[in-house]
């Protein structure tokens, strides 16, 4: 179980492997510790009566959904290899108020540090960043998003969504003040990945958040139930470079 400000949550196992378990995180919530406050990794750990666990990619604090780990050293090393080459594939939802200037397509370019912890996005520098999307409208002033991230970079979604002219709903750091929610609407939808010469697919449509639970939306995520046979944008591959490890989107 996991507990935070008085509250105590059940960890949600979405599947539980020898090799790796996959867990919702929920939104709001450290993947790693946090000041004092004890982190998901470790009500992670002791909800499976400890023993090696590693996980393989980050979300950041805001961000609910499939988190992925590791229990055995070769399973880290495997995975965390499939990261770095981008062979996994991730896929995310966001929901905003604005709407884009166009229903889909590839954002490219590189993540700068900006003022006060945040990141803006540059035509040239490094680290590179590639993100494709859909967009879906909901009507009530909602629009779904789909995006596939090809890099793992800090905030990248967020970023992305902000430079699209549509800031995730709730996103306090890069939405506007005057959209407040209950909570930043960003989720880590599906996850495919291999190990051991076999391919794993999930789905994990969003838990919480009274937008995430408009009819409307959830009559679109049954049009999306498999995000990676969609016709996604193309253009030319992003460089993969050595040593470029997954951080936290």
């Amino acid at each position: 179980m996991l507990s935070t400000a008085g509250e105590t949550r059940l960890i949600c196992f979405i599947a539980v492997q020898k090799s790796f378990v996959l867990v919702d995180k929920p939104a709001g919530v450290s993947v790693h510790r946090d000041e004092a406050e004890r982190s998901f990794f470790d009500a992670v750990r002791d909800a499976l009566g400890g023993g090696y666990l590693a996980p393989v990619h980050r979300l950041d604090k805001a961000t609910s959904g499939l988190w992925l780990l590791a229990r055995t050293p070769a399973a880290a090393a495997e995975l965390s290899e499939q990261f770095a080459r981008r062979d996994c594939e991730k896929y995310y939802l966001a929901l905003s108020r604005h709407k884009p200037a166009k229903k889909q397509g590839r954002v490219a370019g590189a993540l700068i540090k900006s003022r006060g912890g945040s990141y803006r996005l540059a035509r040239s520098g490094s680290p590179w960043s590639e993100t494709r999307f859909f967009s879906y409208g909901l009507g009530e002033g909602l629009r779904l998003f789909l995006l596939k991230p090809l890099t793992g970079r800090t905030h990248q979604l967020r970023v992305v969504m902000k430079s699209l002219g549509a800031p995730i709903l709730g996103d306090v750091r890069y939405g506007p003040a005057s959209e407040p929610a209950d909570r930043c609407y960003l989720h880590a939808y599906a996850l495919c990945f291999s190990l051991n010469g076999r391919r794993f697919r999930y789905t994990l449509p969003p838990q919480t958040g009274q937008c995430f639970k408009a009819d409307a939306l959830h009559t679109q995520l049954a049009k999306l139930a498999e995000p990676w046979t969609l016709p996604w944008p193309t253009d030319r591959p992003v460089e993969k470079k050595e040593n470029d490890r997954e951080q936290p989107g």
